[in-house]
């Protein structure tokens, strides 16, 4: 059962009716200001009407330089070029939109930031990385489905224009790549920046994925995951940097294969949760979400033990 705030928002005002506000909580990614050009912007070529981005929670994280550097400057143009409210805390943001986008770069905080937004009952989209660790993911679920609270969290790369003809029903297996790189904080290494990748062999495979291998190196890792009707899917992620790309092999060998130049952008993803807010429907299944987390969690703990093949774990939520 939804909560009550939700079911006034979807049912009581009709959506033709008014603009849905939302709210951010962390302005220390790019990913505000690219949603706020697509939101806020009526002369955008890629404008999405519907919703308007009015008010932001500041944030950051100290100890990443990623965050630290960024948070001030980003709050400044959404408040100067975007016509934003910086709020002091996420309470206060709280009072004044309908939905909300986590969009805290640091995925350690995560969980007591959606604790705020659960409890208040309003929707919210959660940005990459969902959490640093699958304990932390899986309370998130826990949480908002003890409170009927719609959620939902994926990179923009799940909604690329590359990505969509690979995604065929037949599939035997698929491969995935980009970049890698890491963060010291953030127990799920792969979590950080290979989330992208993940979430793109997900697309691909959809759920069942039962063991994982992750082979690791300086400069890259390998990621082999054997699916419970005996498909393969192997992700490499390359440092510091590399392009993105994807090979889908169906069931009669034929192989399917991204181009050189892979295409993505936010405008996808940003159609995606406007839909969510709007319907209340979500675009990816949380439990798919939680086993990218169990995935993951799963090669970091191969890598510990030195590359051997590790079941993914099933946590109740």
């Amino acid at each position: 059962m939804r909560s009550l705030s939700y079911l006034l928002l979807f049912f009581a005002v009709p959506l033709a009716a008014a603009e849905l506000r939302i709210g951010i909580i962390g302005t220390d990614t790019s990913h505000v200001i690219a949603f706020s050009k697509v939101l806020n912007d009526p002369k955008s070529p890629d404008f999405v009407p519907g919703v308007r981005i009015v008010a932001a929670y500041k944030g950051g994280s100290k100890d990443i330089k990623e965050s630290s550097s960024r948070v001030d400057k980003y709050a400044e143009e959404l408040a100067r070029d975007w016509n934003v409210e910086i709020v002091p805390d996420i309470a206060t943001l709280l009072t004044k939109v309908d939905a909300v986008l986590l969009e805290s770069l640091d995925g350690r905080p995560h969980l007591e930031q959606a604790k705020q937004v659960i409890a208040a009952g309003k929707p919210l989209f959660i940005d990459k990385p969902l959490s640093d660790r699958l304990e932390s993911a899986v309370e998130i679920a826990k949480l908002a489905k003890s409170r009927g609270v719609a959620w939902f969290s994926s990179s923009s790369l799940r909604f690329a224009k590359s990505l969509a003809p690979l995604q065929q029903p037949n599939l035997k297996g698929a491969i995935v790549w980009g970049p890698g790189p890491l963060e010291e904080h953030h127990y799920l290494e792969l979590g950080w920046y290979g989330i992208h990748a993940a979430d793109m062999l997900f697309t691909l495979m959809g759920k069942g994925c039962e063991t994982v291998t992750r082979t690791y190196s300086a400069d890259q890792d390998e990621i082999t995951c054997i699916w419970s009707d005996g498909r393969i899917g192997t992700m490499r992620l390359l440092r510091p940097y590399s392009e993105f790309g994807a090979v889908a092999i169906l069931k009669d060998n034929k192989i399917l294969q991204t181009p050189p130049k892979f295409e993505y952008s936010y405008v996808g993803l940003v159609k995606e949760f406007v839909k969510f807010f709007q319907t209340g429907k979500v675009p990816v299944d949380p439990a798919e979400t939680i086993e990218i987390f169990a995935f993951l969690d799963a090669a970091q703990k191969s890598r510990e033990q030195g590359g051997k093949p590790v079941k993914i774990r099933k946590l109740a939520w």
